[in-house]
């Protein structure tokens, strides 16, 4: 693929991953301003493609217009993968993202037209942060420095760092689930609090662990460095964005405090995710996996 091609490709596919912010935030405050429900029909609103922009209509539509947006950006650079890249994985990942761009629109649908508003919307949440993640895995994975050669670095240590960073991420994303379940309805705090524990605990293991071996790669350790700021500010908007709910609970309105802490804190919640994948797309494209690691140990101790 020429270059020009190859670099046009990954900073669409980046330009698809920040409009995915905006959709995240559109409905981020779609919820915090109560407006779910003010459009009651699908995919027209009150029969029109243009409804009245009133009331909490204005956010409820500007999220579909935003979703729409995505979902042709999605559809172009799968498309344009299929025709440029030479990756089959990285084409099958494109069209993957629009897959579940199409589930989150019909999920958005079953939202207005079933009911069941508590499970589908946190569902509708959790698979908006996978796309995110996939999106962002998209723009990583298109770029120059992945395409570039880079030596395999042994990982001394036990667990892999590979593996610490994939259970993170994993436990983030099961994070954002919880966090999403309160949010919507679907179950307490509780589970909630305790998942935000569990994150604390691998964040901070898997960066002092990636640090301690690979400090000396710019990659990673600017990786760290990322995944600590987002999760740090995270907790802080974790504490205001209860604050705010427990001050808003006898406000008929949702409160400018409320709306714009309880957004911030579902983007930077889906940012601590993104840095999180991106330590480890970065950690399985640099490190050696274990098997290849105890290979390259036993050739060089026969070689000797």
């Amino acid at each position: 693929m020429p270059a020009s091609s190859n670099s046009a490709v990954h900073k669409f596919a980046i330009t698809t991953s920040a409009f995915t912010v905006l959709l995240l935030m559109a409905g981020a405050l779609v919820t915090s301003n109560d407006a779910a429900d003010s459009v009651p029909d699908w995919p027209l609103a009150y029969g029109k493609i243009i409804p009245p922009l009133v009331g909490g209509i204005r956010y409820e539509f500007t999220h579909r217009v935003v979703a729409g947006i995505v979902s042709v950006l999605t559809l172009i650079l799968a498309i344009w993968l299929t025709r440029t890249e030479k990756r089959p994985a990285i084409v099958r990942l494109g069209w993957a993202a629009v897959a579940l761009v199409i589930a989150q629109a019909l999920l958005g649908a079953a939202r207005v037209l079933l009911g069941h508003p508590p499970l589908i919307a946190t569902i509708h949440a959790t698979i908006a942060q996978i796309f995110f993640i996939t999106t962002v895995a998209l723009a990583l994975v298109t770029s120059p420095w992945s395409q570039s050669g880079h030596p395999a670095l042994d990982d001394p240590g036990s667990p892999k760092v590979r593996s610490v960073a994939l259970w993170t991420t994993l436990v983030i994303l099961l994070q954002l689930v919880l966090g999403a379940g309160f949010r919507h309805g679907a179950f307490g705090i509780l589970p909630h609090l305790i998942g935000a524990a569990a994150v604390a605990f691998f964040v901070i293991w898997t960066t002092r662990t990636a640090k301690k071996r690979f400090a000396n790669v710019p990659e990673i350790r600017s990786s760290i460095k990322w995944l600590n700021i987002t999760f740090g500010t995270q907790i802080l908007l974790g504490v205001a964005a209860y604050w705010a709910v427990a001050k808003a609970i006898d406000e008929a309105q949702p409160t400018p405090s409320y709306v714009i802490l309880t957004v911030a804190h579902v983007l930077v919640g889906a940012l601590t995710l993104a840095s999180s994948v991106i330590l480890t797309l970065i950690c399985y494209r640099l490190l050696r996996p274990s098997g290849a690691t105890q290979l390259s140990s036993q050739a060089t101790r026969a070689a000797v």
